[in-house]
């Protein structure tokens, strides 16, 4: 990796479609500077895994939960050897039998505790991956992680695949919630509104100003900052979050993308963290 290596930051959705699109931040990483340099919509499965299978280098930060948590793989007696044997059986399951393995599991546990979660998701205060409805990440996981392996991606201390192209998960709320805990976004229409638009301009502002991540500030043109503020699901904006955890981990790019050493490979981990 080196200072031509693309950027991305990508919000993710499990069922992308014109209404509720994947949603891609293209940029670079100039010394302290993420250059947010275009803002894309992706439609479909298809054009998704274009993206991924475009000749690098580059860095993609992606926003959905890379595995399961082991405490619910090896309940389920799926393989927990290593992540490339978990993604792999799950490349054999329908969603019917994805869904149904998890809501068999989540009954089996104790009401309070039916989610186990990876270690991971304890200190980013993230969804439980084993969740299938609000929001539904484990469905992410189910359609988001066959893709990377498929995709050939390296993922630092999980899985070794081509070097020129490394995917790293991102959770954006992680970064927003260093500037607010309010929310400042919805897929509903009706709950965009003006107070919500307000927190995405606080979001923005740390992001320029360097406040929100340390070390990293993001630069944008006033058109797509105006897009940012603009898009009430928040996606453009998540996706400059990631974006922003991608350039994190370029820049520790000698020092494993900033993967800590503790991490449990068949979990992986979260950038920022």
């Amino acid at each position: 990796m080196n200072s031509r290596t693309r950027l991305m930051g990508i919000d993710f959705t499990s069922a992308p479609r014109k209404a509720k699109p994947i949603t891609v931040a293209h940029g670079r990483l100039d010394g302290d500077a993420v250059m947010l340099e275009s803002l894309m919509r992706v439609h479909d499965w298809h054009h998704f895994e274009a993206l991924l299978d475009e000749a690098g280098p580059w860095l993609a930060a992606l926003d959905f939960p890379f595995s399961l948590p082991r405490a619910g793989v090896e309940a389920m007696g799926w393989p927990a050897t290593s992540w490339v044997a978990l993604i792999s059986h799950l490349r054999t399951l329908s969603k019917a039998q994805f869904r149904a393995a998890l809501d068999a599991d989540r009954e089996s546990r104790p009401v309070g505790a039916r989610y186990p979660h990876r270690a991971v998701d304890i200190p980013a205060r993230s969804h439980s991956p084993m969740k299938l409805v609000n929001p539904p990440v484990g469905l992410m996981c189910f359609e988001g992680a066959p893709r990377l392996l498929a995709a050939g991606l390296s993922i630092p201390g999980v899985h070794a695949g081509d070097p020129t192209r490394v995917a790293v998960e991102a959770y954006p709320g992680l970064l927003a919630r260093a500037v607010t805990s309010r929310s400042y976004k919805s897929d509903t229409r009706a709950k965009q509104t003006h107070e919500r638009r307000i927190e995405r301009e606080r979001i923005l502002k740390a992001l320029i100003d360097g406040t929100a991540l340390p070390g990293l500030r993001l630069v944008a043109t006033d058109d797509d900052a105006q897009q940012l503020m603009d898009d009430g699901s928040g996606d453009l904006l998540d996706a400059s979050l990631a974006l922003m955890q991608a350039g994190w981990c370029l820049a520790r790019a000698e020092r494993n993308y900033g993967c800590p050493d503790d991490t449990d490979p068949l979990e992986g981990w979260i950038a920022t963290l």
